[in-house]
C-alpha cells in the first residue's frame, strides 16, 4: 500500500489537501483536511447581535449572502421581526440570485474544466472537451462568466452590492422597488433564461424540470438541441466515463429547506434514507476528536466549543465532524432534491445512489427550478407595499438558529444573547458536513466514504483525475468550513 498526497487542491476557495492510501490502483483510505483556521465564530463573542450582519458574510466570498440570511433569521426570532411578504420575495430574489450563480460557477468553472485533464488526451473527445472547458481558456468560460455578472445585477438593484451586502435584515431587506425596476429584475432573469436554454440545456427550462426519471432524461439529452448543449456534452461524457459508479454516497441525506414564503418553503426540510423522515435538528452534534482543537465530548452547536489546538497529535483538519445522530449524512442539491420529493433524483438514487453524476445533474435540474422559482417572485412583487418592518425590540437575551439552504447545502448559525450582546455562535457550514474528517467512533466523513474505492492510474500523474471529479462534484468552499 502507497500514500499520496494531493493538495492544495486548485479552483478550490480556501486550502484543501487529501491523504490517500492506495493498493492495487485504488483509494482504500481517505482522509480529508481543510488546511487553516479561520475563527469567526470566536470574533463573534462579546458583540452586538446585529454585528454578525457586517461580520458573517465576510465568512466567504462566494456565499456571502447565505451567511447573512442565517444570521439574519437567528435575529428575527431574537427581536420578533417578521418580514413584510415583499421582503420575503426580495430575500428569496437575493439569496436565490447567489446559488444560481454558485451552480452555474461551480458547473462551468470548476467541475466540467476537469474533462480538459491531460489524462484524458488520448480520448477522441478530448480536443472539443479542451477547447470548450479548459479552466479559464475555454470558450465556455468567458460565455458563462458574462451570463454571471449580468444576472448579479439583480443584487445590486436588490442588494446594492455583491458581495457583503447589508440590505438583508431580520425584517426583510433594506431596499423597495418601484414599477419600473420591478420590470428591469424581469428582464434581467429573463436575459438569464435565454443564455440557459441556448447554451447550458439547449431546451426549455420547463422540459428539464418536467423529467422524472433517469430513462426520461437519458432520452432527453439524445435530441440534437440538448446534445449540443454543454448539459448535453456533460451527459456524454458522463455516460463514457461511468460517473455514476464514481464517488458513491452514504445514503443519508439532509436538508433545512430553502426559500420561505407564506409558511412554506420552495424546497422542503428533512432527513432522506431509504425514505423520507423529519429532521430532527436536536440530534445534531460536532465531534472534534480528529480536529484541531481542544478535546471535548460531542456537542450540540448550541453549546459547541471553537478551541484551537494547531499541535494535536491525533487531528488531521481545522474542520469538526458535524453528525446527526451520530450519523454521517450528505448535504447539496441532491440532498435537497431528494428531501423534497424531486422524482428524478430519486430514480437517480434508486438506480445507482449518490455519485458524481447524480450530484452534477441535480445542480443543472435547481438551476432550472430556482430560475422558474425567481421570476414568480420577482413578478409577485407588489411596488409601493413595505420590504421591511422593524423588530419589536433590539435582542437582549435569548437563543436562536437561522437555518438556510447555500448553494452547497445546509448552513445553520446558532447565537446566544447575554445582556445585549453576542455569548455565544457557532456555525456549521455545507462543506463542514461533507468534508468532515473522521470522529470519535472511526466514521469517515461524507467525502471520505465517497474517495473509497476510487481508482488511480498510472498515467494520471500527481493529480489522480477520478479523485478530482469526486471532490468537486461535492462543491468545496473550504473557507467556509473552517469559519
Amino acid at each position: 500500500m502507497s500514500q499520496r498526497i494531493i493538495g492544495p487542491f486548485s479552483r478550490v476557495e480556501g486550502n484543501l489537501e487529501l491523504r490517500l492510501q492506495i493498493e492495487d490502483n485504488r483509494v482504500r483510505e481517505a482522509r480529508v483536511s481543510s488546511q487553516m483556521y479561520r475563527g469567526f465564530e470566536r470574533m463573534l463573542v462579546g458583540r452586538k447581535p446585529q454585528d454578525a450582519l457586517v461580520i458573517t458574510p465576510r465568512i466567504c466570498g462566494i456565499c456571502s449572502v447565505s451567511q447573512s440570511v442565517a444570521a439574519a433569521s437567528a435575529l428575527a426570532i431574537l427581536s420578533g421581526a417578521t418580514p413584510p411578504p415583499n421582503g420575503e420575495l426580495a430575500t428569496n430574489l437575493i439569496h436565490g440570485c447567489e446559488n444560481l450563480a454558485d451552480l452555474l460557477t461551480h458547473f462551468y468553472l470548476f467541475f466540467m474544466p476537469d474533462f480538459a485533464n491531460p489524462a484524458y488526451r488520448d480520448e477522441p473527445w478530448y480536443g472539443e472537451a479542451a477547447g470548450r472547458f479548459r479552466a479559464l481558456e475555454g470558450e465556455a468560460a468567458a460565455e458563462a462568466l458574462r451570463a454571471r455578472a449580468e444576472l448579479l445585477h439583480l443584487i445590486g438593484l436588490l442588494a446594492g452590492k455583491w458581495p457583503h451586502s447589508l440590505a438583508i435584515q431580520p425584517g426583510g431587506t433594506t431596499r423597495s422597488v418601484d414599477a419600473g425596476e420591478r420590470l428591469r429584475l424581469l428582464s434581467i432573469l429573463r436575459r438569464f433564461r435565454a443564455f440557459l436554454e441556448k447554451v447550458t440545456f439547449g431546451a426549455p427550462l420547463e422540459a428539464l424540470v418536467e423529467l422524472d426519471s433517469a430513462g426520461q432524461l437519458q432520452r432527453w439529452s439524445q435530441s440534437p438541441a440538448v446534445a449540443a448543449s454543454d448539459m448535453g456534452r456533460f451527459l456524454d461524457l458522463s455516460e463514457r466515463l461511468g460517473l455514476s459508479a464514481l464517488g458513491k454516497g452514504g445514503g443519508r441525506f439532509m436538508s433545512y429547506g430553502a426559500y420561505p414564503q407564506a409558511g412554506a418553503h420552495l424546497f422542503s426540510s428533512g432527513l432522506f434514507s431509504d425514505a423520507l423522515k423529519v429532521l430532527d435538528t436536536e440530534a445534531i452534534a460536532e465531534d472534534v476528536s480528529h480536529s484541531w482543537m481542544r478535546p471535548a465530548p460531542p456537542l450540540h452547536p448550541r453549546n459547541g466549543e471553537t478551541q484551537p489546538l494547531a499541535d494535536r497529535a491525533s487531528a488531521y483538519s481545522w474542520c469538526k465532524a458535524p453528525r446527526l445522530d451520530g450519523q454521517v449524512v450528505e448535504v447539496g442539491a441532491l440532498a435537497r432534491q431528494l428531501v423534497d420529493g424531486n422524482p428524478l433524483a430519486l430514480d437517480l438514487n434508486a438506480t445507482e445512489g449518490a455519485n458524481v453524476h447524480s450530484r452534477v445533474v441535480m445542480r443543472l435540474w435547481e438551476m432550472a427550478r430556482l430560475l422558474l422559482a425567481m421570476e414568480d417572485w420577482a413578478d409577485a412583487l407588489v411596488p409601493n407595499e413595505p420590504f421591511f418592518r422593524a423588530g419589536l425590540s433590539a435582542p437582549q437575551e435569548g437563543e436562536a438558529v437561522g437555518m438556510v439552504e447555500a448553494a452547497r447545502g445546509s448552513l445553520g448559525h446558532w447565537m446566544r444573547v447575554r445582556n445585549g450582546l453576542i455569548d455565544h455562535y457557532q456555525i456549521i457550514a455545507p462543506t463542514s458536513w461533507n468534508f468532515s474528517p473522521r470522529d470519535a467512533n472511526g466514521q469517515p466523513g461524507a467525502l471520505e466514504q465517497a474517495l473509497r474505492d476510487a481508482p488511480v492510474r498510472a498515467l494520471d500523474g500527481e493529480n489522480p483525475v477520478a479523485v478530482q471529479h469526486i471532490v468537486r462534484s461535492f462543491d468545496p468552499c473550504m473557507a467556509c468550513t473552517v469559519h
